[in-house]
């Protein structure tokens, strides 16, 4: 078998779609068939193929939520967020080149540092409809004292980790605009 090589993924892939195309029953002229490699039991996935669009799936054998499902999930159920990669500090100002229709927002945390920012930036923040996005914050208590302090702006509770290493900042209070950011 020496000078053999294993065919590469997608090879086997597409050859799989091919073959998939040529076995399939009942399916839209012009879409590739979903082939099943293992089947393990469970549910069926196909209700949640409505929400891919063009997988031959009517809407009406979609997926539908119970009653209730999204009032079951309160923000108490999202706190404390804790994001590791961000902590109260100076930011040094940067030039950024986002969508002008972008909305501004700006990220907090439920500290002094942050507390004073927000006091000192209300009016601006405000004018600006920029949203706040708490990335520490222990409780709903702490949230809604905060949100007190903030006159009206609206402010929503998430991890910041994903958008500090996005953009490259380690330290809030930050204001993120088309234009740039900045403290």
């Amino acid at each position: 078998m020496k000078g053999l090589r294993p065919l590469p993924l997608a090879t086997l892939c597409m050859a799989a779609v091919l073959w998939g195309q040529g076995h399939a029953q009942e399916r839209p002229p012009g879409l590739p068939s979903l082939t099943v490699v293992a089947d393990h039991g469970g549910e069926p996935a196909k209700p949640y193929y409505v929400a891919i669009g063009m997988s031959g799936v009517e809407e009406h054998e979609g997926y539908v939520p119970g009653p209730g499902y999204l009032a079951q999930i309160t923000e108490r159920d999202m706190l404390p967020v804790i994001s590791e990669r961000l902590t109260p500090g100076r930011v040094e100002p940067r030039v950024l080149d986002l969508p002008a229709s972008m909305t501004p927002f700006f990220l907090i945390g439920d500290d002094d540092v942050s507390w004073q920012w927000i006091e000192q930036r209300r009016d601006m923040l405000l004018e600006q409809r920029a949203v706040g996005l708490v990335v520490n914050v222990s409780s709903i208590e702490s949230l809604e004292q905060l949100r007190a302090h903030s006159g009206g702006i609206e402010l929503r509770p998430v991890s910041g980790d994903d958008l500090a290493g996005r953009i490259g900042i380690a330290h809030y209070p930050v204001l993120i605009t088309p234009q740039g950011l900045n403290q």
